[in-house]
């Protein structure tokens, strides 16, 4: 059998890492996915953002005691070590730099949600990526719920509309629905795909509503809790029938994801359209500006 892949974890400050390296390096683990091992990480946090600077070095030393992970002392050295990267630091903002620093070593990278917290940025992530030649894939896990999945694998043809809610987390260094947000908008985009053409957005103490238009007709609404139940999960509407999406049924979301990675980047491609990342980006940058206007934002 051939060796595992070598994967380098960039950004050591969320619980995905021990999350992603116990399913991906401990083959009794229930849900393990196989083809990589984390063999190396690099730690770099963001000072102004305690969810940062606080909780990296312990993720960091879990990663070395428990899994045997070498903590390298600069970026470009772990790139140089492995054979594909994952950016994970928690702040959506470092992403495009920490990429700018990786991206000339060619390695296939997965950047953790969000993948950057402009579209600017992430425009400017997937041009250089086409520059180079170097497969880039992002997502939230929600898209991997099982029960969505089963439902995208039916077809998407005769969907017209979703209803999707999840926790709405804010946090002041990730603008309005980048920090969790995203979350419920990788649903809501993976079942509707591209072509939003309309976002409102309105904002309290305890709730976001988002309602989204596509160029088609066909909307979509997203809840944003705060103070309630921490589930996701949405009712996906079709031309025939409806169904209830459960965020937490079946297989772990963290599996899902890792199973599409390891299927899609060592074979040179992402697992997830380009275009539909981009789309998620635009529409949480829109629904942002409306929260904030109340006024319909047109992305």
């Amino acid at each position: 059998m051939a060796e595992p892949l070598r994967i380098g974890f960039i950004g050591l400050d969320t619980s995905h890492v021990t999350a992603f390296a116990s399913i991906l390096n401990d083959p009794s683990h229930p849900h393990h996915v196989p083809g990589g091992r984390v063999v190396a990480g690099y730690s770099e946090v963001s000072r102004d953002f305690e969810l940062s600077w606080s909780r990296a070095d312990r993720f960091a030393a879990e990663l070395r005691e428990k899994y045997g992970v070498t903590i390298c002392d600069s970026i470009e050295a772990l790139a140089q070590s492995v054979d594909i990267i994952f950016i994970e630091s928690v702040d959506g903002r470092v992403h495009l730099d920490q990429f700018r620093r990786t991206v000339r070593f060619g390695r296939p990278t997965f950047i953790d949600k969000p993948l950057a917290v402009s579209l600017a940025d992430a425009r400017e992530i997937f041009r250089l990526a086409d520059q180079a030649g170097v497969p880039v894939m992002s997502s939230s896990s929600l898209r991997y719920v099982e029960q969505l999945q089963s439902e995208l694998a039916a077809g998407t043809a005769d969907i017209v509309g979703c209803d999707a809610f999840g926790p709405m987390g804010e946090q002041p260094t990730q603008p309005g629905l980048f920090w969790y947000g995203i979350h419920t908008m990788e649903m809501i985009v993976a079942a509707m795909g591209a072509g939003c053409v309309e976002v409102r957005a309105v904002r309290n103490d305890g709730c976001d509503m988002v309602t989204l238009v596509w160029r088609d007709g066909r909307m979509a609404c997203l809840r944003g809790l705060r103070g309630a139940h921490s589930r996701f999960g949405m009712i996906i509407h079709r031309r025939q029938g409806w169904r209830v999406v459960d965020g937490d049924a079946g297989r772990p979301a963290y599996a899902g994801l890792l199973d599409a990675i390891m299927r899609s980047l060592p074979a040179g491609r992402s697992d997830v359209p380009a275009e539909q990342t981009l789309e998620i980006i635009r529409i949480i940058e829109a629904a942002n500006h409306s929260r904030l206007s109340g006024q319909p934002v047109r992305p």
